[in-house]
């Protein structure tokens, strides 16, 4: 399974999937392991409007475990075959292990702010 967490620059979840530094994307085996990780920047656009559903689809990411999401992201990601899991904090490898190990679940909420699509890339 490989699940992505948007990720700040201290492996803490982004409280915002569209305006997080990079993802962190985790490999985790059959026995509930993590068997590896990587980093990859965030496009410098916001994420309901950028191609990251599909650049995660095509890397296997099956789950996406975040803080804020908007509605406009979790279509995007589900019609990429990827789950949302919302709601989520703290640390991401901690994060993860709790994950597979049935201890997140959803929280249902959605960020409804309004936020403009031109912003500058900040990393």
């Amino acid at each position: 399974m490989k699940i992505a967490i948007p990720a700040t620059k201290d492996n803490q979840v982004d409280g915002h999937f569209g305006h997080c530094d990079y993802y962190q994307i985790y490999t985790v085996s059959e026995t509930k392991e993590i068997t590896g990780m990587q980093t990859m920047e965030a496009p410098c656009t916001c994420g309901c409007k950028s191609n990251i559903a599909s650049t995660l689809s095509d890397m296997g990411v099956t789950v996406m475990l975040a803080g804020g999401i908007g509605a406009g992201a979790i279509n995007v990601l589900n019609s990429a075959g990827i789950e949302v899991i919302r709601g989520c904090s703290g640390n991401t490898e901690t994060l993860v292990n709790d994950f597979v190990n049935g201890k997140i679940s959803d929280n249902g909420s959605t960020c409804n702010h309004h936020h403009g699509h031109g912003e500058n890339c900040n990393h």
